[in-house]
C-alpha cells in the first residue's frame, strides 16, 4: 500500500495541518478538463461525435489507486452508451464504468493505469440517473444515481429499503456490481411486509438492462434480462465485469426507524462468548434485529447502534428531518486530525493507541453534544450517516455465512482472535491497525424476497445461500480499518485472512471475501495473493457456481471490453 496521498495525488507524506486538506480534496468530484477535439480525433479516431470527451483523473475512496489524464466521458443515453462501447471494441479500447469511485479494491482501474493505457472511462452519475414508479412496489432507477437521492425518492412515495449501506454518495450501479449491503436481520418476531430482504441490494432486482454482445449482429446491444433468467444471475454481482444501464428494484413501505447509539458496554461483554449472559451483541440482534458495533483500536468500550422498527417517535428520541447526524464522525474533529496527520508525516505509528482513544471520545462526547444518541425519523434518516468528508482509510473486509444462532460465537471467536494478534504486535513496537473493527449482521440473498417466480440467487454474491447448508441464512460482516501506509498492516490482515478462512471453512461457518475491499494479502500487498485469488475465493462457493458465473460473463463480453488486468486475474 502507498503512503497517504497529497491534495495533488502524489504519495508524498502529507503534514499534520495539510491532513484536513487533503480529506477534502480527496472528497473532491475529479476534475474533467475538456479535450482538444483535435487531440481526441487523434487520439480516439473515429469516436462517436455526439459523445463529449474529456480528460480525468481517477481516485479510489482513500486514494491508494490513482491516474491522472485518463480518457472519459458522460453518455447523456444507454444509446450513447452503446455507441461507447461498440467504438471501443471496434478500437481495442477497455471501457470502465465510473459512479462515485467509492471503493478499496481494483475493480474499476488498476495501480499503474496511466493517460497512455487505452482505458476509458465512462461516467455514470452526470446523466444515466432517471427515477420512476414503474408500479406500486418497484422503481426504475438509472445505474449513475445515488443512493441518497433513490432514498429520497423512495420516501417521497412511502417507499424505502430494509438496509442500506451508510453512505449516501455510492451510485446504485456500483453498489449492484458488489453486492453493497446494510446491516439488518429479522428480530424475534418480526413480521415483514411485503418488499423486505434482509440480503444485499442486488437481490432486490426484478429486472436489469445491460450491454452485452449479441453474436447475430456482430456488435455490442442492449438487453433487458428478467430475474427467473439463467443469465441474470451472473449479472446480479458482476465485480465490473458487465455495464449495467438501468434496473428495476422491488421496495416496500417505508419504516420510521429508531436509532440509539452508546458506548457504555465492555468489548468483553458485547463480544462475550455464547452462553455468557450480560449485553452481548446476540441480545440486541434478538431484539431489535439492526445493530452496528464499531470498536476503535486499543479501546475498550465501542461504539454500538442499533435500530428498531418505531411507528412512533419515542418521547426520548430526537426527530431527524434530513440524513448524516453525526457531525464529529462526518467531518474530521481536529484533535483526530491532528494526531493522524502526526502519525503519517513524522512516522509516529506508536500513538494508535492514543488515536483510538480519541475517536472513541469524540464519539462519545459528540453523541452528547449533538444529541444524536437516539434518533428517530424516516428509514433514510437513520441508515445514511457517512459522508465523503469522513476520515478515510483503508479497509479489508469479509462476511461470515452461518446459522442465526452462532453468530456470537463467530463474533466471539473473531474479536478475541483480533484483540490478541493487536496486541501481541503491540508488546513488538508494531501497531498496523489505528482505525477501527465494524461488525454488522445481514440475513442472505433469498430469491423468494424478490416475490418473481423462479427467481435466482446472485451467483457472486457473498451473501449467496449455500444449498449444501439450508441453516445457513445470516452473515456476519468483519471489517478492519486503517489508514493506508501504515507499517505492517498487510502481514497483520494476512494473519487475520489466514484466521477468518482457516477457521470459517465450512464446518459451522463459511467465510467469503467482501468484494469492495481489501482481501489477497501477502506480506506487504493486497488483492496478490495466489491461493486466495485462485483458490480461495471460487471455492468459498459451492461447486460450479464460480465456473458458472464466468461463463455467463464471458459469452456477453467475449472481448473483455469491461475488464482490467486484475479481472482477467480473478475471473479466469
Amino acid at each position: 500500500m502507498s503512503n497517504f496521498p497529497s491534495p495533488s495525488g502524489g504519495s508524498a507524506p502529507v503534514s499534520r495541518r495539510g491532513f484536513l486538506r487533503t480529506a477534502a480534496a480527496l472528497a473532491a468530484v475529479p476534475v474533467l478538463v475538456a479535450a482538444d477535439p483535435a487531440l481526441a480525433a487523434a487520439e480516439l479516431p473515429q469516436f462517436p461525435a455526439e459523445v463529449a470527451l474529456y480528460r480525468s483523473a481517477y481516485r479510489n475512496w482513500v486514494g491508494e489507486i490513482t491516474a491522472d489524464g485518463l480518457w472519459a466521458c458522460a453518455p447523456t443515453t444507454p444509446k450513447q452508451v452503446l455507441s461507447v462501447v461498440n467504438w471501443a471494441w471496434r478500437s481495442g479500447w477497455r471501457v470502465r464504468a465510473r459512479g462515485r469511485s467509492h471503493g478499496w479494491s481494483p475493480l474499476t482501474i488498476t495501480e499503474g493505469t496511466t493517460g497512455d493505457t487505452p482505458v476509458l472511462l465512462v461516467d455514470t452519475a452526470p446523466r444515466l440517473t432517471g427515477l420512476a414508479l414503474d408500479s406500486a412496489s418497484a422503481v426504475r432507477a438509472g445505474a449513475g444515481v445515488t443512493m441518497e437521492a433513490l432514498l429520497t425518492f423512495l420516501e417521497e412515495h412511502g417507499l424505502g429499503l430494509t438496509a442500506t449501506p451508510a453512505p449516501g454518495d455510492l451510485t446504485l450501479g456500483g453498489a449492484l456490481a458488489i453486492d453493497a449491503h446494510g446491516t439488518a436481520v429479522p428480530a424475534d418476531g418480526e413480521r415483514p411486509p411485503a418488499g423486505t430482504t434482509y440480503g444485499s441490494l442486488s437481490n432486490r432486482v426484478l429486472e436489469l438492462t445491460a450491454v452485452v454482445w449479441d453474436e447475430g449482429s456482430g456488435a455490442y446491444v442492449l438487453r433487458t434480462f428478467r430475474r427467473a433468467e439463467a443469465d441474470c444471475a451472473a449479472l446480479l454481482t458482476h465485480l465490473g465485469r458487465s455495464f449495467v444501464i438501468e434496473v428495476v428494484l422491488r421496495v416496500g413501505p417505508d419504516s420510521s426507524l429508531r436509532c440509539v447509539s452508546r458506548t457504555d458496554i465492555p468489548a468483553g461483554e458485547l463480544f462475550a462468548a455464547p452462553g455468557s449472559g450480560g449485553r452481548t451483541l446476540d441480545t440486541f440482534l434478538r431484539r431489535s434485529g439492526r445493530v452496528e458495533a464499531i470498536w476503535f483500536a486499543f479501546t475498550e468500550h465501542p461504539w454500538l447502534k442499533e435500530w428498531s422498527v418505531a411507528p412512533v417517535s419515542p418521547l426520548t428520541s430526537r426527530h431527524v428531518t434530513s440524513p448524516y447526524n453525526y457531525p464529529f464522525s462526518d467531518n474530521v474533529p481536529t484533535v483526530v486530525a491532528d494526531l493522524a496527520g502526526r502519525m503519517v508525516a513524522d512516522a509516529a505509528w506508536y500513538l494508535a493507541p492514543v488515536l483510538g482513544g480519541a475517536q472513541l471520545d469524540a464519539a462519545s462526547l459528540g453523541l452528547a453534544a449533538t444529541l444524536s444518541a437516539d434518533l428517530w425519523g424516516p428509514s433514510k434518516n437513520t441508515l445514511l450517516y457517512v459522508r465523503p468528508t469522513t476520515l478515510r482509510v483503508t479497509a479489508n473486509g469479509y462476511a461470515v455465512l452461518t446459522a442465526r444462532a452462532e453468530v456470537q460465537r463467530v463474533v466471539h471467536e473473531f474479536t478475541s482472535h483480533y484483540r490478541e494478534r493487536l496486541a501481541a504486535y503491540a508488546a513488538q513496537g508494531r501497531f498496523p491497525v489505528n482505525g477501527s473493527v465494524e461488525i454488522r449482521v445481514t440475513g442472505l440473498d433469498d430469491p423468494a424476497d424478490s416475490g418473481v417466480e423462479g427467481a435466482r440467487a446472485p451467483l457472486l454474491s457473498a451473501l449467496r445461500p449455500s444449498g449444501a447448508r439450508p441453516e445457513w441464512d445470516t452473515a456476519v460482516w468483519l471489517d478492519v480499518l486503517t489508514l493506508p501506509g501504515t507499517p505492517y498492516a498487510e502481514a497483520f490482515l494476512r494473519e487475520l485472512e489466514r484466521f477468518l478462512l482457516g477457521t470459517y471453512d465450512g464446518g459451522y461457518a463459511l467465510a467469503r471475501v467482501e468484494w469492495s475491499k481489501g482481501w489477497a494479502y501477502t506480506e506487504d500487498a493486497v488483492w496478490s495473493d495466489a491461493q486466495v485469488l485462485g483458490t480461495a475465493v471460487p471455492g468459498s462457493f459451492e461447486a460450479g457456481v464460480w465456473e458458472q458465473a464466468v461463463e455467463v460473463l464471458d459469452r456477453l463480453d467475449p472481448h473483455r471490453v469491461f475488464g482490467n488486468g486484475f479481472l482477467d486475474r480473478l475471473l479466469r
